[in-house]
């Protein structure tokens, strides 16, 4: 008769926790509404995963506090990377550099979507061809390089080099759109669209993410036929099936979580972080000894048994020196090498020291204010909000819409692309009242601005008649200019006083051409986000969200 009661207790105890358990995930515990149920207006809830997903070559890269700067001796007397505190997130980073091959990818699909023999788009896919002419040398026989390294297959696994900043965020935001898009057609929400008999993917068909989360029926010309299926929805009591072939349930919003976070270079804060790797000199919660490099150690050489003298990085040795002597390579290259070639460092990520620097995120300037903002820190945000038109949808650009920019060296990229959401600076009315920003571009806050001088008090007109901080070239006039005033590319005659600009963007770690000195991840040097060169490639990396690190960490005391 116990066993009976005892077995009787443990089942409505059960069923208690299920219910209970059920109700906190479907019904709201302030209101007794009931999330995803059409009898309560379809108030949509969406399922957060226990674990979370980490995105294709990508490690993840749990934050936490370091010194970011140069903890060594400054041996340069720049006072460029001065040791600051700072915490980063938890964010994910490719494992990798971009190499030849997933930017070829990239390349195969622009000039498919936007083919460049159409007048409409013969801009596009010029502005995302890498520029292979970077290993020319005057004084070299460096042609086959310039013929062969982006494309034959033999260098596919090699990182992608001569892309500019530019050109790297371009390919950043093509892999959300590309992975969305995916994940889309997986699911079934979308039909396999490079099958479609339906409809031409070209030009405005191009997909975009934003624009499916504001409206998927601005999408495709509005052909809702090649949506297939959404998440599925209880239907109403009476309500009649759907007719075959109809779209069934709901579309995916960014309430469910299902579709990836937009993909992006990494601030100068998180890669730095990612570079050094405390988290193999933690001893609990402190951080044992200084690293110079990407891996542990003061030398950058092997000890191990098997390849011990090798190099741990492939860099510039000596005067002459790229690789070492015939029969006893010690890097391995004289160029940059495949990726992967190298162990990686504590968290996973490789080449980190050496091979090709990276550029990041971040606008250039020579101090780095710690006092501004010690969580996460970034220089170069730019707030923007989607363009609604008068009649209160969001703006989809077409052909008769898109906009071009004018780079420093007289390329012209697009601002956007057809099928894409609009975006807008935001206004002094949108920052109105507000405490945490007062304007849309903050690339130069609290540095050259009048706020940050000594006329931080005076009239702005007045302000704007003194020499400014940071006096770099002006943009010259692309052909769309110069069609109108018959005015031609030419250098700008003033003399200037630095490169520095809001357009200057910094690039980390060392490469194949550098010396073991700028293997110091602390290191940091800039160029304009125009410009490539045959030793900068980039990385992606991408927002973590939810908790900071799913792994149980000790008790920090022992039960008494």
């Amino acid at each position: 008769m116990k066993n009976v009661l005892k077995s009787v207790v443990i089942v409505i105890i059960g069923i208690t926790f299920t219910h209970c358990k059920t109700n906190s995930n479907s019904t709201s515990s302030l209101t007794g509404w009931k999330f995803n149920d059409p009898s309560y207006g379809n108030y949509l809830k969406g399922k957060s995963s226990k674990k979370a997903t980490i995105p294709m070559g990508m490690v993840a890269i749990e934050g936490g506090t370091f010194t970011m700067g140069q903890v060594q001796d400054d041996v340069m007397f720049d006072w460029n990377t001065t040791p600051k505190k700072m915490h980063i997130r938890s964010f994910y980073m490719d494992e990798a550099e971009v190499t030849n091959a997933e930017y070829s990818m990239f390349l195969q699909y622009t000039k498919s979507v936007f083919p460049p023999e159409d007048p409409k788009y013969k801009h596009i896919y010029p502005s995302v061809l890498p520029d292979t002419l970077v290993w020319r040398k005057a004084l070299g026989n460096t042609e086959l390089l310039s013929e062969n390294y982006l494309r034959h297959p033999a260098y596919s696994d090699y990182p992608v080099v001569g892309i500019s900043w530019v050109q790297a965020n371009q390919y950043c935001k093509w892999r959300t759109n590309a992975v969305n898009l995916s994940i889309l057609m997986d699911k079934g929400v979308i039909e396999n669209i490079f099958e479609s008999d339906s409809l031409s993917f070209r030009g405005k068909n191009n997909f975009d993410t934003d624009a499916y989360l504001s409206n998927p029926y601005t999408l495709f010309e509005g052909d809702s036929t090649i949506y297939k299926k959404g998440l599925a929805v209880p239907r109403r009591k009476g309500q009649a099936k759907p007719s075959k072939g109809d779209f069934t349930g709901r579309h995916i919003t960014a309430s469910d979580g299902i579709l990836a976070q937009k993909f992006r270079l990494p601030t100068e804060a998180e890669w730095e972080y990612a570079a050094k790797s405390l988290i193999e000199n933690r001893e609990y919660n402190n951080i044992r000894g200084r690293k110079k490099y990407a891996w542990s150690g003061k030398y950058t050489r092997s000890k191990s048994k098997k390849y011990r003298g090798d190099q741990l990085a492939n860099y510039k040795q000596s005067k002459g020196n790229y690789s070492g002597i015939s029969g006893w390579s010690s890097d391995g290259s004289d160029i940059p090498i495949k990726i992967k070639s190298y162990p990686p460092n504590a968290f996973g990520l490789y080449d980190m020291s050496g091979n090709v620097a990276e550029w990041v995120a971040d606008v250039y300037r020579p101090s780095i204010d710690a006092n501004a903002n010690d969580l996460n820190y970034f220089r170069g945000t730019d707030f923007t909000k989607k363009m609604i038109n008068e009649k209160g949808q969001v703006v989809i650009i077409d052909e008769n819409s898109m906009e071009y920019d004018t780079l420093g060296n007289g390329k012209i990229t697009p601002k956007n692309l057809p099928g894409s959401v609009k975006f807008t600076s935001v206004t002094k009315d949108d920052t109105y009242m507000r405490n945490n920003y007062s304007r849309a571009d903050n690339s130069n806050l609290n540095d050259g601005d009048q706020n940050s001088s000594r006329f931080y008090n005076s009239d702005a007109f007045d302000f704007s008649k003194d020499p400014a901080m940071y006096n770099s070239p002006k943009t010259p006039k692309n052909e769309l200019d110069q069609a109108k005033d018959g005015s031609s590319k030419e250098y700008d005659p003033r003399k200037r006083t630095t490169l520095i600009s809001d357009n200057t963007r910094v690039y980390k770690g060392g490469s194949w051409t550098d010396r073991a000195y700028w293997l110091d991840p602390a290191q940091r040097r800039y160029l304009p986000e125009f410009m490539s060169t045959n030793y900068i490639g980039f990385r992606c990396a991408t927002d973590n969200v939810g908790p900071m690190t799913s792994q149980k960490k000790r008790p920090r005391s022992k039960k008494r």
